[in-house]
C-alpha cells in the first residue's frame, strides 16, 4: 500500500492505517505476553513456541511497515493545516512508541527465559559435565556398560538440540530488539525534523504577513498622497481660473474706456 498523491484524503487514510497497525501490535503483544508466561511451565510445548515465533515475526513486520508509513505521513504537510497535522502525527508517534516499548519489553522477557532455560539444561544435563570447551562429547565413562552409555549419549544429543534451538531463538530475539531500537531512532528523528519544518514554515508565514502589512501601509500612504495631490491640483485650477477671469475683466474695462 502506498500513498503518493499527497492529498488530504490520502493523509487521512494513511493515518487510519497507522492507527490500525498500532492496535494490531498492541493486541498481538498481549497474546505474546500470555505465551511467554507459559514458557518453562508444563504448558510449554513445541506448538506453543511455534505460535510465539509466528506472532513475533508478524509484529516485527507490522512495526517495520508502520515505521515506513510514519515516514511517508511526515511528507504530508499542507500549509493550511500544518499545526493540526503536527498534532495528529505527534499522537501517532506517541501511540506507536508506547506499543513498541511494550513489545520490546516482552521480547526481553522471552530472551531472558530462554537464557534461563539453557542454563538449567546445561546444569542438569551430562552435557554440562561431559563437554570440553570445543563442544565435543567426552569418551565413555565405562566400557563395561555399553547399553547405559548409549542411553546417556542419546539424552545428551537431545539436550544439545534443545540448547541450539534456544540459542538460535535468543539470537533472533536480540536481533529483533535491536531492530525496534532503530525504529525508535527513526521516530525521534521524525519528531525533531518535523518540529524544525513547522518552525521554519511558521517563520516564513510570519515574515510574509509582515511584508504584506508593510506593503499595505505603503499603499495606504500612496493613496493618501495621491488624494492630497489631486486636491492641490483642483485648488490650483480654481485659483488660476479665478485669476484669469479677474485679468480678463481688467483688460475688458481698460479697452472700454
Amino acid at each position: 500500500m502506498s500513498y503518493q498523491s499527497g492529498t488530504d484524503s490520502d493523509a487521512n487514510r494513511l493515518a487510519q492505517t497507522i492507527g490500525s497497525n498500532i492496535q494490531k501490535i498492541t493486541q498481538y503483544t498481549a497474546e505474546i505476553q500470555r505465551i511467554v508466561n507459559q514458557l518453562g511451565t508444563p504448558q510449554d510445548t513445541t506448538e506453543l513456541r511455534q505460535q510465539l515465533q509466528q506472532k513475533q515475526q508478524y509484529v516485527n513486520q507490522l512495526a517495520k511497515e508502520t515505521d515506513r508509513y510514519m515516514k511517508e505521513f511526515g511528507s504530508f504537510l499542507p500549509t493550511a493545516e500544518q499545526r493540526q497535522r503536527k498534532i495528529q502525527k505527534d499522537r501517532l508517534v506517541g501511540d506507536f512508541s508506547n506499543a513498541l516499548a511494550a513489545f520490546q519489553k516482552i521480547q526481553r522477557q522471552a530472551a531472558q527465559k530462554e537464557k534461563e532455560f539453557v542454563a538449567r539444561v546445561r546444569a542438569s544435563s551430562r552435557v554440562s559435565g561431559g563437554l570440553p570447551d570445543d563442544g565435543g562429547l567426552l569418551s565413555y565413562e565405562s566400557e563395561s556398560q555399553p547399553q547405559a552409555q548409549v542411553q546417556d549419549d542419546a539424552i545428551r544429543e537431545e539436550d544439545l538440540v534443545l540448547i541450539k534451538e534456544r540459542e538460535t531463538s535468543i539470537r533472533q530475539l536480540e536481533s529483533d530488539i535491536i531492530g525496534i531500537n532503530e525504529i525508535f531512532k527513526d521516530l525521534g528523528m521524525m519528531v525533531h525534523e518535523q518540529g524544525d519544518t513547522i518552525d521554519s514554515i511558521e517563520a516564513n508565514v510570519e515574515n510574509a504577513e509582515i511584508h504584506v502589512q508593510s506593503a499595505s501601509r505603503q499603499l495606504t500612504r500612496a493613496a493618501e498622497y495621491q488624494s492630497k495631490s489631486r486636491k492641490k491640483i483642483c485648488i490650483l485650477i480654481v485659483v488660476l481660473s479665478v485669476l484669469a477671469v479677474v485679468i480678463g475683466l481688467i483688460i475688458w474695462f481698460s479697452l472700454k474706456k
